[in-house]
């Protein structure tokens, strides 16, 4: 385990990587990560937006019936522009009381890789997506997740919240 200070900030390092895959896990708030990484994280088809980390999205962000209006389904991905980054509503279940698959993870992540590979997106910031309220494990996301992105140019960086 590594330590890193950032801006006066203790953070320890997990790192995993391939020759163009990076994922990197810090203890700290996703809302810090800095303005060159775009964000994602786990969201319903419905938009609710009522609990979890996407509660915190749904103010910052907004734009409800932006992301309405693109109709994605279960398994794919609903984007927002935010100035030079993207905000990435990965859409891994129908409902909001509903949980998510490991398939439907697996789909939007596909989704939203290919969205990166497009807007040349190599810097994205997430929480352990999944692994909240919907209750999916961590060791099967990451290891999805370096599945997903094992030929891509990027650095994960995933934000282990740490209360204050």
């Amino acid at each position: 385990m590594l330590s890193l200070s950032f801006a006066h900030k203790k953070f320890n390092l997990r790192k995993m990587s391939n020759s163009n895959y990076k994922l990197t896990e810090v203890d700290g708030d996703l809302f810090n990560a800095p303005s060159t990484h775009s964000l994602a994280h786990c969201v319903a088809a419905d938009l609710g937006m009522n609990a979890g980390i996407a509660v915190k999205f749904k103010p910052l962000y907004g734009q409800v019936d932006q992301l309405k209006s693109q109709g994605v389904k279960t398994g794919g991905v609903a984007v927002l522009n935010d100035n030079k980054r993207f905000i990435y509503y990965l859409v891994t279940k129908d409902k909001n009381l509903d949980k998510p698959t490991y398939e439907s993870l697996k789909n939007s992540l596909y989704a939203m890789r290919d969205h990166m590979i497009t807007n040349h997106v190599q810097n994205l910031a997430m929480p352990h997506i999944g692994c909240g309220i919907d209750g999916l494990e961590w060791e099967k996301v990451s290891a999805e997740l370096e599945r997903v992105f094992a030929n891509v140019n990027v650095h994960l960086v995933v934000y282990n919240f740490v209360p204050k």
